[in-house]
C-alpha cells in the first residue's frame, strides 16, 4: 500500500504524538499552534486544505480540562466553547468545500452517567458539565451537515511515556510510588483506553472511512478502587494502600457550584470490534504497558 497523507489537529498531545509513533508509514501535517496554525482562524490554514492531495482529516485539537471548562459555563466567548465547537466548525467546513473525510475524536463525556451498563453508539448523549455540552455540540454540527464522518469517542486515554501531561494511569503509579495515593471511589466506574490501541485502531478509520459515531474504547470498565488493585496487580505495588470511598461522600463535600460528576461511564465497544478493532481490557493493556516502560 502506497504512505497515505493526512491533515491532523492536535497531533502534540497525549493521543495524538502516540498516533504519529504507531503510523510512521503515514505522512501527517500537524495543524497546530507549534506549527503556525490556528483552527479559530481557518486562515491560516486553508491554504493547506486547498493543496491537501489526500481525503483524511483527523481531528483531535479540543479544550479538555474538564474543571476550567466548568468555569466557563455558559460561556460561548470563552476558550473551550470557542475550540471545541466553532474549531470543529472551521475544520467541517473546510472539509466540506475541499471533500474531506473527517474523523473527529470525542469523548465519554457526553453522556450523563446515570444508566446502569454499557452506553452503546445508540444512546442519547445528555452533558453535565460544559466539556461534555461544548463536545456534544460538535458532535451535533458535524451530524447534522450529512457531511462523511467518523465521530469517534475514546476515553481515559492512557501510555507509557508522555512527559507533558500524565494520564490516570501514571498518576495513579505515582501515587503508590509516593505513598500518597487518594483514596478511591467504589461508585463511580469509567472505561480506560490503551492509547496504542486507539492510535492502531484509528488506522481502519483511515483505510475504511466509516461513517457514524464509535466507541474506540477499552473492552473492561471499573471503579477507580478496583483500577487501583489492577495497577497494584501489575506492577507488585501493596494493594493495602488502596483505601475505598466514594463519589457520594466527595460531592457532599463539595460546594453546590462545584463540576458535576457522571456515576457511570462504562462505554461498550462492540460497534469497533465489528470492524475488526481490538481493544485491550485494563489488566491486558498494562501488561504491554509494564513491557514498555
Amino acid at each position: 500500500m502506497s504512505s497515505q497523507t493526512i491533515i491532523g489537529t492536535g497531533l502534540s498531545g497525549l493521543v495524538g504524538s502516540r498516533i504519529i509513533e504507531l503510523n510512521p508509514e503515514i505522512q501527517f501535517t500537524d495543524l497546530s499552534l507549534d506549527t503556525g496554525f490556528d483552527i479559530l482562524k481557518p486562515d491560516t490554514f486553508k491554504t493547506v486544505f486547498e493543496e491537501f492531495t489526500g481525503g483524511v482529516v483527523l481531528h483531535l485539537a479540543a479544550f479538555t480540562d474538564t474543571n476550567a471548562a466548568w468555569l466557563q459555563r455558559g460561556d460561548k466567548s470563552g476558550l473551550c466553547y470557542r475550540l471545541n465547537v466553532e474549531g470543529t466548525q472551521n475544520i467541517l467546513n473546510l472539509c466540506n468545500k475541499y471533500h474531506k473525510y473527517l474523523i473527529s475524536i470525542s469523548t465519554d463525556f457526553v453522556f450523563d452517567g446515570q444508566k446502569e451498563g454499557l452506553y452503546t453508539e445508540d444512546d442519547q448523549p445528555k452533558p453535565i458539565e460544559w466539556y461534555g455540552e461544548t463536545k456534544y455540540l460538535a458532535e451535533k454540527l458535524i451530524l447534522d451537515s450529512g457531511h462523511p464522518a467518523a465521530i469517534v469517542r475514546i476515553a481515559f486515554p492512557y501510555r507509557a511515556s508522555f512527559e507533558p501531561k500524565k494520564d490516570i494511569i501514571r498518576k495513579t503509579i505515582d501515587g503508590f510510588k509516593t505513598y500518597k495515593l487518594y483514596p478511591q471511589w467504589t461508585d463511580h466506574f469509567t472505561t480506560p483506553t490503551f492509547i496504542d490501541d486507539i492510535a492502531l485502531g484509528l488506522k481502519t478509520f483511515f483505510d475504511q472511512k466509516p461513517t457514524g459515531i464509535f466507541n474506540l474504547v477499552g473492552s473492561s470498565s471499573q471503579s477507580p478502587f478496583d483500577m487501583c488493585q489492577i495497577v497494584a496487580e501489575t506492577f507488585g505495588f501493596d494493594k493495602n494502600l488502596v483505601k475505598p470511598s466514594t463519589l457520594v461522600e466527595y460531592l457532599a463535600s463539595q460546594p453546590k457550584d462545584s463540576r458535576p460528576w457522571q456515576k457511570n461511564l462504562s462505554l461498550s465497544n462492540a460497534k469497533v470490534s465489528a470492524l475488526g478493532i481490538t481493544m485491550k481490557t485494563l489488566t491486558e493493556g498494562l501488561e504491554v504497558l509494564k513491557q514498555q516502560l
